[in-house]
Parts: structure tokens; sequence; C-alpha cells
């Protein structure tokens, strides 16, 4: 984690938005995939996993806990630099250590580094009433220049 937290300059909400504004077909009507909190360094997300987010076996499905993940990297670094629409995934790789049936998953995303091309970040994925982690990821967002050729 940097030594100085950067400052959030957007909340959960304005993050939310966002996302259904430029990516209505993530959530469609509902509001499956959402940030629930913004902090210095930090936000967390949340997949409202229901029987359409399942494998056989009422297991939460891989690619759905993979765009948690995504998802929270996106949150994160949207939250500390603004309203990036263009800000690209270069980057993500997970590891899954136990299955989640249906209900909350939540993602603790930290930002490990926020540079001016690059934001590195990890991401806890729990669920269960104890919280138990069922996947770990770490991922790089390309963000794009401010001095771009047009």
């Amino acid at each position: 984690m940097p030594a100085t937290l950067p400052q959030p300059v957007m909340s959960a909400d304005d993050i939310n938005a966002f996302i259904a504004e430029n990516y209505p077909h993530l959530n469609g009507q509902t509001r499956d995939y959402e940030v629930v909190s913004v902090a210095p360094g930090a936000c967390t997300v949340r997949l409202n996993a229901t029987e359409r987010h399942l494998r056989p076996g009422d297991t939460v499905s891989g690619p759905c806990l993979f765009t948690l993940a995504d998802i929270g990297g996106y949150a994160c670094v949207l939250a500390h630099v603004g309203r990036e629409a263009l800000a690209v995934t270069t980057n993500l790789n997970i590891t899954f250590m136990r299955k989640a049936g249906p209900g909350a998953v939540l993602g603790r995303t930290r930002l490990l580094k926020l540079g001016k091309s690059l934001a590195m970040f990890d991401i806890e994925l729990v669920a269960g009433e104890d919280e138990a982690v069922i996947a770990h990821a770490t991922g790089t967002y390309a963000l794009p220049s401010k001095h771009a050729v047009k």
C-alpha cells in the first residue's frame, strides 16, 4: 500500500450512477453489481448473487466472480481519478479458493499503486456469514493520457 493513501474524488453513489450511465448492459434493471463504499485508497463492491449467477451445484460461477473483481478494480480507480470511462484493464489474475452460494459476495479492493499511466490493485472476495475468502485477484488498469493526440 502506498505510504500516503490517495483521497477519493467520487462517492459510491457517483460511481454507481457513472457505471449505470456508461455500462447499462451490466445490470440492466437490477443492481446485481454495485459499489457499496469508498475510502482513501480503497473501495468495496458487492455482487448480489441470485440463481442467474449460479453454475450447477449452487455455486456462484467463476465468470461472475471475475466480473466482480474487475468491477472492484475499475470502481476503485474511478473513485480516485474521477470520471474516466477510458481506463482499461490491462491485466487481471484471479485465484479461486472456495465456493460461494447465492447471496452477497463482497469485494474489498485496495489500490497498490496509482501512477500517471497505470493503477495497480488487489481485491479479496468474501462470502457467507463468516466472510470466508473465496477468491483473491490482482490487476492493473491503464489510465488514458491527459495529453493524448486526437
